[in-house]
């Protein structure tokens, strides 16, 4: 099954300057035959890229005079001629690139299409005068998809007018330090024992009665940015997560009514137990953030980032950075919890330093909160280390001890049913969380929860694939803005799914997450085609569900990986 190795040429013009400065010291040492550097001793490391793609080709969106109107096609644009956009819709028509398909996915599904002529998939439900045609029977209502951004909502908050009244109630307290008081706890944070007595007056002030949530042995797909995007989920959902999340989004930029952060919020129906995650540095700002999203947004709960090891975050003190601030993160837990009418959930890693973990000593600090904690998650891999070296369940064990009484979820590596149960006996953990192993093989919540290894077949792949198309078309349109869109997701995806090794092909199961093979044939085409590390090949797999790339299209994953442990370049 083995296939002849090729050599892997990278873009330079793509790569940041320190990786350039690392791969050319690197083609310096093969052109000379030798390092110099080593005197004798044993030869470098392969150079590897690591991190995110940061010079990556951008899509340019089209200029808005080339966009249709869609106010003016159900009659209702109050701009008329001086609209950006265009209302000439036989010269948009003709010169619209030609049909991906005579067959429309939303037209299919709810015998309408609301892009009308500007669909992709427009002669499936065009009249020849180009009207667009509804067909009342046997179709579905369109699934409404909650917590979007409305108009009205953006100007309140742009221009300051929205209600943070119960914010600025629990800031006082923040400010004034009396917040601790309610953990039980001194000002420097150690627990102290108070004589709560029977009267009336020793009574604590308690956080408002918040939704109860059971996280009791769960699957918890992971908030993945950029491809944990809804229509992602829904595939996840479809195989049997228990639990989803939104991806990470900037508190700020929700304040700001920024209509790109807001789209990362947005809940389809079938996700029944659904959170979003908000990452941040000061209380004030995660407290209003809290209150927006319990006031405008429909939520079962609120996931507060403190892993993301981005630089920019972290050097503002979020994601990873809030593990080494306790006095913010109690100020956060406090604010957050006070405004919330649901649970509040804290995602960290093992640290931030490698070799050096401090989750179970964040974790200990965190318990004085436990009635305002409902759910703490766990990556047991440091900021530096990424995804370097396997995850430390020894010390998700620890800190699942530690934790008690409020639960704890692991994360990290896990590839099978067996990984699972092997994970969920060893630590104690009370759910699981599973990131890159569902972008791997998304039915991995099906073998768990069915107990068994699934050899799936390349047929059945890629009818996952074009539902998720499918239901990309349907959230971010299926005009050419949302075709393209779709494409690009499709592509991010198809970046980690290549890495799925065939169950028949395996001579030992199950697969492990850090395994690389060398390039290898499928069972038949297709599956080869599925199992290529190169970006052109994914390319391909896309054309077949969303037709020719548009000219000069060029597609870098968002984030590096060295997919082989040979003849990579």
């Amino acid at each position: 099954y083995v296939l002849s190795e090729k050599d892997r040429h990278i873009d330079h013009s793509f790569v940041a300057k320190k990786d350039k400065e690392g791969l050319g010291e690197k083609r310096a040492v093969e052109e000379i035959g030798t390092d110099e550097n080593t005197n004798g001793g044993p030869p470098r490391k392969k150079i590897k890229l690591k991190g995110q793609n940061k010079n990556r080709p951008h899509h340019v969106p089209l200029p808005q005079s080339a966009k249709l109107c869609f106010k003016f096609l159900e009659n209702t644009c109050p701009h008329g001629d001086s609209c950006r956009f265009s209302h000439n819709l036989k010269q948009f028509y003709a010169s619209k690139p030609p049909d991906i398909s005579d067959k429309c996915p939303l037209f299919e599904m709810y015998g309408k299409c609301r892009y009308g002529i500007a669909c992709r998939f427009a002669s499936a439900h065009l009249t020849e005068d180009l009207k667009n045609v509804v067909r009342e029977e046997g179709c579905k209502e369109k699934e409404v998809e909650a917590n979007t951004l409305t108009k009205d909502l953006q100007i309140e908050l742009r221009k300051g007018r929205f209600d943070f009244s119960k914010t600025k109630a629990v800031l006082k307290k923040v400010t004034s330090g009396t917040f601790l008081e309610e953990a039980n706890c001194t000002a420097n944070g150690t627990l102290e024992k108070k004589d709560l007595g029977d009267g009336e007056d020793s009574v604590k002030d308690r956080p408002e009665e918040r939704k109860k949530v059971d996280f009791k042995d769960k699957l918890y797909l992971a908030p993945l940015t950029t491809v944990g995007n809804l229509p992602f989920r829904r595939i996840c959902k479809e195989f049997g997560a228990d639990i989803t999340c939104g991806e990470m989004a900037m508190a700020t930029n929700l304040l700001q009514g920024q209509q790109s952060e807001w789209a990362l919020l947005k809940r389809h129906p079938s996700e029944d137990l659904f959170g979003v995650q908000i990452c941040g540095s000061h209380c004030d700002q995660m407290t209003r953030c809290a209150e927006l999203l319990m006031k405008k947004c429909t939520v079962d709960f609120v996931d507060v980032n403190m892993g993301c090891p981005i630089d920019f975050i972290y050097k503002k003190g979020a994601g990873s950075g809030l593990m080494s601030r306790s006095k913010k993160l109690d100020e956060i837990v406090y604010g957050m919890s006070s405004v919330l009418e649901v649970p509040l959930t804290l995602k960290m890693r093992a640290g931030i330093k490698e070799g050096k973990t401090i989750a179970k000593q964040v974790i200990e600090q965190v318990k004085k909160w436990e009635d305002r904690v409902a759910l703490i998650t766990l990556h047991p891999r440091s900021r530096e280390q990424r995804y370097t070296k396997l995850a430390d369940w020894d010390y998700v064990a620890e800190c699942a001890k530690a934790a008690l009484p409020i639960p704890l979820y692991g994360s990290g590596d896990i590839l099978s049913f067996e990984e699972a149960n092997l994970r969920r006996a060893q630590s104690s953990v009370s759910g699981l969380m599973i990131a890159r192993g569902a972008l791997i093989k998304p039915w991995i919540f099906t073998e768990i929860k069915e107990q068994r290894h699934w050899d799936i077949s390349s047929s059945e792949r890629m009818d996952i694939l074009r539902k998720y198309v499918n239901y990309g078309l349907d959230h971010w349109g299926s005009d050419t803005e949302g075709v393209e869109r779709t494409r690009r997701f499709f592509l991010e995806w198809l970046s980690f799914l290549h890495r799925y090794i065939p169950l028949g092909l395996l001579e030992v199961l199950p697969q492990r997450i850090n395994e690389r093979p060398p390039p290898y044939y499928g069972r038949d085409d297709l599956e080869t085609l599925m199992s290529s590390p190169f970006c052109a090949d994914w390319i391909k797999i896309s054309e077949m569900l969303l037709g020719p790339t548009p000219d000069g299209f060029v597609f870098l994953p968002k984030h590096k990986a060295n997919a082989y442990a040979s003849g990579a370049s």
